[in-house]
């Protein structure tokens, strides 16, 4: 079980035998340091009174609870945690047939807010309760056997599942957050006030500092000291030459500043990754991107000399020099974990940028650096988040999303330190990452078993907004998450179910349970502090509903990434695997005729398995997509007369349908710019490749080819030179080796003043070149500008 609230006390559960003076139940309070449980015979006395650490038991969340009747004995014996008393000559029947209330029961109607979870009953046979429910009021064993009901319940799997919006600031200045797991809370900072959250209370403040931070705030860097009690901001770089304090502290009790250091690096590093060994007092930057270049260096700050030092001496490995890659420090071994990113092996930007997905190991002690693994094929364009939540070095989590979309969204994943095998974890949390100063960071608290994340957005890399989300230890995967959906069919046994044995029974498991995490209002007005005006600022639902309200509601995109979006506007691309994005994209494109026959739709995606075997994968993909399906409004999967297809509303939006509409209709001018929005997303069905969609590919490209290019030549004769750019990108994705786009596309650029980006657009062009023609470009840069 575990504890929301140190001032809740109350009943746990009574268990009720057929015999009016066999009725116990477990109490508990609050006394101190401890937590009193005392188990009662009731109506007649105390049996067992059980202090045990309050620290101690509720430090991980979740703690054991164990009663057990010996009816030979006539004992009773209950433990707690780490705590086990005994209570001998209770005087119980040889038989004993209880029912199990948690929570109300009779004249018991006050319930404190605890949480349960997997109970097991033994008796002639064990019976496990996983309480892993989505919804409802029924209780199943593991066997997916009905056995309980509940009233009023909240299911904490929806909590391991779903994002939670906590609440948030936003601040009209440069800010930055932090994290402080000693009081479990968490701080966004500009250079005038601290805002605190506070993870176990969801409790709001803000404070005034005494004086300003003296360090001009950009990046906003930040680490916490717990030893020290101090908040360390700082800048690694600042181009003016006149010294100015590049990191100061702030002492959290007196909230007075203390500049530490003036030390400056010789570049911006723009979205590096960072880790903090509090026992050496050690503060950890690794990567980043500034003055054209990617690095890969890592530079360590130490609190107690206030200077940076270059970690050199390296062995093994190359480390790519890169940027938006994550790390994760593990102490046990003394290693640092460095997934993924963006980079190159030369680090010069201007020879491009590729998507990394790969783990490093940085052994600390033996000063090694060890490649893991590459899972590179097949990954989309994603970067991690900063933070790496790494408990030992079997597995580890990390957010992803795709930097270059503006409006897209974060997911969870966990990934196996061994090979790379991942697994998807919860839905979706929104961000609006248009510009560099935009992060996530995400955080472990292990007394609440929970993660946080923090997402702080901006669109002027100044002010920004400040939400913050939770989700419940260990998350589950949709996959999980839908299975528990799907009960009901098995065997049911209702209510009560009398065992009569002669040593240890149990008869029956009617749960009653009810649990409040917080009753009251989480929406607190939330402060910014500009000047010496303190303005109310957007509350979080407010917030949420502006991230949502982007036209992505029910909604699935083919140009660029394959993304799809519920009636929520959450994005649940991730819920289709390649074969179902496969299935997907069958029968969209023959539901504007009769539809797919299932033989043709099984030829295509099976075509070499045995007929017995693709008739049950076809319909447990089917299932699959009909399910994943319930979440959008105005889209439904139907089978008639033998064939697969979609039946739309208007309701419904997906960007191939509506290109196809506008093109047939020659309706270019008229939508012209959302024609060059849809079609700016990137390549048609890019996202798969293989033989499979080659003709679905060719007839949309050619479509789309022509009118791309006369739009190209008009934009550019119009002097629309960043249309003309626009369009020339969308041509790349057609024919990444079409001369007249480069043309356009570099003397654009040119009169744009964009000469860095002409010159990259060059050289991927050349390397495109190689590629499909295994020569060498004979054309010279100066052809196309001189």
């Amino acid at each position: 079980m575990a504890l929301y609230s140190t001032e809740s006390v109350g009943y746990v559960l009574r268990i009720k035998g057929t015999d009016e003076g066999q009725i116990f139940n477990l109490f508990f309070d609050f006394r101190g340091d401890d937590i009193l449980f005392r188990l009662n015979q009731e109506g007649k006395c105390v049996l067992i009174a059980l202090p045990v650490s309050k620290a101690g038991a509720m430090q991980s969340h979740w703690f054991k609870v164990k009663i057990a009747f010996d009816l030979k004995q006539d004992e009773i014996t209950l433990k707690i945690h780490d705590q086990e008393r005994v209570c001998k000559g209770v005087l119980l029947s040889n038989e004993f047939s209880p029912k199990i209330v948690f929570g109300k029961s009779d004249h018991i109607i006050d319930v404190p807010e605890i949480a349960i979870d997997k109970l097991v009953v033994n008796a002639d046979c064990t019976y496990t309760f996983l309480l892993d429910e989505v919804e409802g009021e029924s209780v199943y064993n593991k066997e997916s056997v009905l056995y309980g009901k509940v009233e009023n319940p909240i299911w904490l799997i929806n909590e391991a599942y779903h994002w939670r919006k906590e609440g948030g600031f936003a601040s009209a200045s440069e800010a930055g957050s932090c994290y402080n797991a000693d009081r479990n809370e968490i701080y966004y900072f500009n250079r005038d006030s601290l805002f605190v959250y506070n993870m176990e209370t969801g409790g709001t403040s803000a404070k005034v500092f005494a004086e300003r931070c003296p360090v001009q705030l950009f990046l906003a860097g930040s680490f916490f000291d717990s030893g020290s009690e101090r908040l360390y901001v700082y800048e690694v770089y600042t181009e003016n030459k006149d010294a100015e304090p590049m990191i100061a502290s702030l002492n959290l009790n007196t909230l007075s500043w203390k500049v530490e250091s003036y030390s400056r690096l010789s570049m911006q590093l723009h979205h590096h990754c960072s880790y903090y060994d509090a026992i050496r007092k050690r503060y950890t930057i690794f990567g980043g991107f500034g003055n054209m270049y990617y690095s890969n260096k890592f530079y360590m700050f130490n609190t107690e000399e206030a200077r940076w030092d270059t970690l050199d001496s390296l062995s093994g490995d190359f480390l790519c020099p890169r940027y938006f890659s994550s790390v994760g420090y593990l102490d046990s071994n003394h290693s640092v974990y460095i997934l993924g990113g963006m980079g190159n092996e030369s680090g010069d930007q201007v020879v491009g940028r590729r998507y990394f997905h790969d783990l490093y190991k940085v052994d600390l002690q033996e000063m090694h650096v060890q490649k893991l693994w590459d899972i590179s094929t097949e990954q989309p364009n994603v970067v991690p988040a900063q933070d790496m939540v790494i408990q030992n070095d079997s597995c580890f989590y990390v957010l992803r999303y795709p930097e270059s979309v503006s409006n897209s969204f974060l997911h969870l994943y966990r990934f196996s330190v061994k090979d790379g095998s991942y697994h998807i974890l919860g839905d979706s949390i929104p961000i609006y990452s248009d510009k560099i100063t935009t992060n996530a960071r995400l955080y472990y608290n292990e007394r609440q078993s929970r993660l946080f994340v923090t997402v702080q957005e901006t669109s002027d890399d100044v002010s920004s907004r400040f939400s913050v989300y939770s989700l419940l230890f260990p998350p589950v995967s949709l996959e999980k998450y839908t299975a528990n959906n799907d009960r009901g069919s098995g065997p049911r046994v209702w209510l009560v179910l009398v065992i009569a044995v002669m040593t240890v029974a149990a008869g029956g498991v009617w749960i009653i349970y009810k649990w409040r995490r917080n009753s009251r209002k989480r929406e607190e007005n939330e402060i910014v502090r500009q000047g010496n005006e303190q303005l109310p600022v957007v509350s979080a639902t407010k917030v949420e509903k502006t991230m949502v309200d982007i036209g992505v509601t029910n909604s699935v995109y083919l140009f660029g990434d394959f993304s799809v979006f519920d009636r929520n506007g959450r994005n649940i691309s991730y819920m289709f695997s390649l074969r179902i994005k496969q299935i997907f994209c069958l029968i969209l494109r023959y539901s504007d005729a009769d539809g797919i026959s299932s033989k043709q739709l099984s030829d295509l995606i099976w075509p070499d398995k045995p007929k017995d075997k693709v008739k049950n994968s076809r319909g447990v993909s089917i299932n699959h997509l009909r399910k994943i399906l319930k979440e959008l409004d105005g889209i439904e999967l139907v089978y008639e007369k033998g064939c697969f297809r979609f039946t739309l509303s208007s309701g419904f939006y997906c960007d191939y349908l509506r290109f196809m509409a506008i093109v047939t209709e020659n309706r270019i001018e008229e939508c012209r710019q959302e024609f060059l929005h849809i079609v700016g997303r990137g390549k048609f069905v890019g996202f798969m490749d293989g033989p499979l969609f080659d003709g679905f590919k060719q007839d949309v490209e050619c479509r789309l080819e022509v009118l791309v290019l006369q739009l190209m030549k008009e934009a550019f004769e119009a002097q629309n030179y960043s249309e003309a750019v626009s369009l020339a990108e969308v041509e790349f994705n057609i024919d990444p080796v079409n001369e007249t786009a480069l043309s356009c596309c570099i003397q654009s650029f040119f009169i744009l003043k964009h000469e860095n980006a002409a010159i990259g657009t060059y050289q991927r062009f050349v390397a495109e070149y190689k590629k499909h023609t295994g020569e060498d470009y004979p054309h010279p840069f100066s052809l196309y500008w001189s």
